[in-house]
């Protein structure tokens, strides 16, 4: 965990990225207007670290049963994208602040379905209790950190989205199938960190 610690607060942005500091739509070079949202990270501090992952229940209106991490849209009493990762973070999975110690940020990344999504890492010290809230997480797992940072574990994948040719990768893990944004988040943990 201590290499792992080492890199990750050497090779994370430190900084929020700027457009995540208020609630404000913003216009992006395709010409659409994303929301803005933020999700943690979170890795356990254990001998052998993992990464919390949620499945989503299927009545949502977006991404309905996907693994993804907690987190959500930024709203109008978010200082910024950590705070509303943190608060998103309780909200879903009972995961109180006093436990999670932010190292840095990802690459933003914009989904589909309009919002661009600031990835917050963190680490989560001993001692802390995960409840799901039922409305908005069907399942919470934890997938070692080993096993989601050897590249051999991922997969690229394509298919025909709104009229365009979509590259993914896939991650599979027991049961879970983990893809998409979640999935290239994680890559993109894994390139900042090991490449």
């Amino acid at each position: 965990m201590q290499d792992f610690l080492v890199k990750a607060k050497s090779k994370l942005n430190k900084s929020i990225p700027k457009d995540f500091t208020h609630k404000a739509n913003v216009a992006h070079a395709d010409k659409r207007s994303y929301r803005q949202a933020a999700v943690l990270i979170a890795i356990t501090d254990k001998p052998k670290p993992s990464i919390i992952l949620t499945r989503r229940p299927l009545h949502m209106k977006t991404h309905a049963g996907e693994v993804a991490f907690p987190g959500g849209k930024l709203e109008s009493f978010d200082v910024d994208a950590k705070h509303a990762a943190l608060r998103e973070a309780d909200e879903e999975i009972g995961l109180k602040q006093q436990y999670v110690d932010v190292l840095g940020y990802l690459d933003t990344y914009k989904v589909g379905s309009g919002f661009n999504v600031c990835p917050v890492v963190a680490v989560v010290s001993k001692g802390y209790n995960l409840t799901a809230d039922p409305n908005e997480v069907d399942e919470i797992f934890e997938v070692p950190l080993d096993f989601l940072m050897d590249v051999n574990n991922f997969q690229r994948h394509s298919k025909m989205w709104q009229g365009k040719q979509r590259h993914y990768y896939v991650i599979e893990y027991k049961n879970y199938f983990i893809w998409g944004a979640t999935a290239d988040m994680l890559k993109n943990l894994h390139d900042k960190l090991y490449i």
